[in-house]
């Protein structure tokens, strides 16, 4: 009887987790015609849920201000469920910093802009992420911390 030892990684499910929008200074902010200051934060976090399964989400802040008043917040986390099984525990982590983020951020980033526009702003474009990047830079900062050298 042979096991089927061939690598697995599918998307089980993709969601909006959690979804909010604020517009603190509505209606009198949309009487405005300056262009605001849009300060955009990133957060990726994963875990296992079962036996191969996990749950990665991608949480992102899109903050636009006027000065010192807030023309909007929004902040989405969008999720996914993903299936791994048959690869090498020590690729898991980079599988969920990696490959699940570059499968959830377009989402995200619709999600965001849609929400923006529907709140009766222009619609928020944010630029692509290199989620790879991050990681290797997460990394680095865990092994400075260490005392480690990093891999060059």
């Amino acid at each position: 009887m042979s096991e089927n030892t061939q690598p697995v990684f599918t998307i089980e499910k993709v969601y909006v987790k959690d979804l909010s929008l604020e517009i603190p200074h509505a209606p009198q902010i949309f009487l405005e015609r300056e262009q605001p200051e849009v300060g955009v934060q990133l957060h990726t976090e994963g875990g296992a849920l079962d036996e191969g399964f996990f749950e990665v989400g991608v949480t992102v802040t899109v903050t636009a201000k006027l000065g010192e008043r807030t023309m909007f917040l929004v902040e989405a986390n969008q999720a996914g469920i993903f299936q791994i099984r048959n690869i090498p525990q020590e690729d898991v982590e980079g599988v969920l910093a990696v490959a699940c983020p570059n499968i959830l951020f377009p989402y995200a980033r619709e999600t965001i802009s849609s929400v923006v526009s529907r709140a009766g702003f222009p619609p928020v474009m944010l630029a692509p992420v290199n989620f790879e990047v991050l990681y290797q830079q997460r990394l680095q900062q865990q092994a400075g911390e260490r005392g480690e050298l990093p891999i060059q």
